[in-house]
């Protein structure tokens, strides 16, 4: 299994930008794809953003396409996400997995790793 910690969680005002990355360690990074996914209070784990084990592919929810931008580092084994034109509607708890294949990541597979969590607040 790979473990995965989130930073870079924070407040920011209406329009502004944050930038979440994701220390993975254990296994071979290269071996998994990577995804964010966020929770507000009362809400379902919605997905969010996904990138393929070889950094090729990158997938976006019609959320926050446009806005958002997925990647990774092989070198540092990190993932990150900038957000730009934040609005309040993205407040929530944003958090890293992983698994074997974006199909896996992207389903919440019983597979899937999971970061604790890094609070995102969009203030109006």
């Amino acid at each position: 299994q790979v473990q995965l910690v989130e930073s870079g969680g924070g407040l920011v005002q209406d329009g502004g930008s944050l930038r979440l990355s994701c220390a993975a360690s254990g296994r071979s990074f290269s071996s998994y794809a990577m995804a964010w996914f966020r929770q507000a209070p009362g809400k379902e784990r919605e997905f969010v953003a996904a990138i393929s084990r070889g950094g090729s592919t990158t997938y976006y929810a019609d959320s926050v396409k446009g806005r958002f931008t997925i990647s990774r580092d092989s070198a540092e084994n990190t993932v990150s996400l900038q957000m730009n034109s934040l609005k309040p509607e993205d407040t929530a708890v944003y958090y890293c997995a992983a698994d074997l294949s974006v199909k896996l990541v992207v389903s919440k597979a019983d597979s899937t790793s999971w970061g604790q969590g890094t609070q995102v607040t969009v203030s109006s």
